[in-house]
């Protein structure tokens, strides 16, 4: 098999892997929101059993596995297929290799949110593993990507501000995803039952569960208007793919401000709790895409 050919493979198997880990982790809210986390008690197992009898929230949990073990199987196959080649492994055996790591620490703390009971430092921990894992797999894919269009691909001038911009984007994402989840785990979800402010307050004490949820508040108002920087500068951006990817971002931030301010006036529903995290891991799959693509070019 040739290098390229090699590449090539790697980016498509990495690509379904991420796109798989992304479900994962929509699954994984979908068993936080409803209170399954604890519907299978033991681990590995399910009651005792590798298929348990069907039951709405035991399903969520036992399906939540099984999703887990299909993104790993797709990781270790990813993983053959680079570390058997000297030109993938040379280039992207480090990422391969925190890949793997991730995914066992992921593992890991998926035990341990059933034996601890759902300990929320667990819980938030689990969320971030993935998110990161999420986010090498999707930086596999794209690297590898690269190197098989290697020479053949054309490139234009990126305005001066916009790479550092939309790294800083991609890194609050993520920041705001974890805090997001550790509001969901410490059940500060309505420790503001008001909006735009909290308790009557527009600056209230940033102390305990109340703390919490008005820090993620500054955090989305952050990370909102960066974007909206982001989006303006995109506009002189050549490459259309990073263009419509940072604009794409920005008006998923708009949608997920609206599912935030909607959990707090209908009292947290299942469904919009659930779609906020899957909404949040979407703008930070797109922001590391259009950065990734950016540092790719040079600046002016």
């Amino acid at each position: 098999m040739s290098s390229s050919r090699a590449f090539r493979l790697a980016a498509r198997l990495a690509t379904i892997t991420a796109a798989l880990m992304y479900g994962l982790i929509v699954v994984g809210a979908v068993v936080r929101t409803t209170g399954s986390g604890l519907s299978c008690p033991d681990w590995p197992l399910c009651n005792g059993r590798l298929i348990p009898p069907f039951q709405i929230n035991v399903f969520l949990e036992w399906f939540h596995r099984l999703l887990a073990l299909a993104v790993g199987l797709l990781l270790f196959s990813t993983a053959a297929v680079i570390l058997t080649r000297r030109e993938a492994r040379e280039r992207l055996g480090g990422l391969t290799a925190l890949a793997v790591a991730l995914y066992f620490t992921q593992a890991l703390l998926g035990a341990l949110t059933v034996w601890r009971l759902l300990d929320p430092a667990v819980v938030s921990g689990h969320l971030a593993v993935g998110l990161l894992l999420f986010s090498t797999l999707l930086l596999v894919a794209l690297v590898a990507g690269h190197e098989a269009r290697a020479g053949g691909v054309a490139r234009s001038p990126t305005p001066r501000g916009l790479l550092p911009l939309c790294g800083a984007v991609t890194l609050l994402a993520y920041a705001q995803s974890v805090l997001g989840g550790m509001v969901s785990t410490n059940h500060a979800g309505l420790a503001c039952p008001d909006w735009p402010t909290c308790n009557g307050a527009w600056l209230p004490a940033i102390t305990g569960l109340v703390g919490l949820q008005v820090v993620h508040r500054w955090g989305a108002y952050a990370l909102t208007g960066a974007l909206v920087a982001a989006v303006g500068l995109s506009k002189r951006v050549s490459d259309p793919l990073a263009r419509l990817l940072v604009r794409l971002a920005g008006a998923l931030v708009l949608v997920q401000v609206a599912l935030g301010v909607a959990n707090v006036f209908l009292g947290l529903p299942v469904m919009i709790s659930a779609a906020h995290l899957a909404n949040a891991t979407l703008i930070l799959g797109c922001m590391l895409i259009a950065t990734f693509r950016l540092a790719a070019h040079p600046t002016h």
